[in-house]
């Protein structure tokens, strides 16, 4: 009788710890907005720091630390080089150069970049291409929000969906 009672109370435990076991979120959060006033496409990009340094340091095989104590000039023109070869926008069907502005770092984790595209009139059709982390980390996830002529719409990048086209 006791055995059983020893064998149930272990198998409980077991349930519970494996059920609370802390699971690593993959995801990043972007959000394109066209000031049309100023005729520019404004992003802003929020990465994990962590992850970040760890897919630059597996595509460049360099040990970066963007986003902490750390970072050196180098390691910022490789997040820049990074950041324009795997996020792009195209519009009306041609690629358009993103300018990096600035990075902040947020919640002690989190990377705040910020870019814009100049010269943008009124368009028909953008195509955002985002592969952020997503060679690192088959798991990550690249929420993308685009606000244009007064619409909000909400793109989900992943390793299988990795560009797409939103007419207006």
């Amino acid at each position: 009788m006791k055995n059983r009672l020893v064998y149930f109370l272990l198998a409980v435990l077991f349930v519970l710890s494996s059920a609370f076991t802390f699971h690593k979120f993959y995801v990043g959060v972007f959000q394109v907005n066209y000031a049309a006033e100023k005729k520019m496409l404004q992003i802003t990009s929020r990465i994990f720091i962590d992850d970040l340094n760890n897919a630059m340091e597996k595509k460049y095989h360099k040990k970066t630390f963007v986003g902490t104590s750390k970072e050196r000039p180098e390691d910022v023109e490789l997040l820049k080089k990074y950041l324009s070869e795997h996020f792009s926008i195209k519009v009306n069907g041609q690629s358009k150069i993103i300018t990096f502005l600035s990075k902040e770092v947020e919640a002690d984790d989190v990377l705040v970049c910020y870019s814009r595209i100049k010269d943008i009139d009124k368009f028909k059709t953008l195509e955002i291409s985002n592969t952020i982390l997503v060679d690192w980390n088959g798991e990550q996830q690249n929420i993308t929000h685009i606000t244009a002529f007064d619409t909000k719409r909400s793109v989900l990048f992943t390793e299988s969906s990795r560009k797409e086209v939103l007419k207006y």
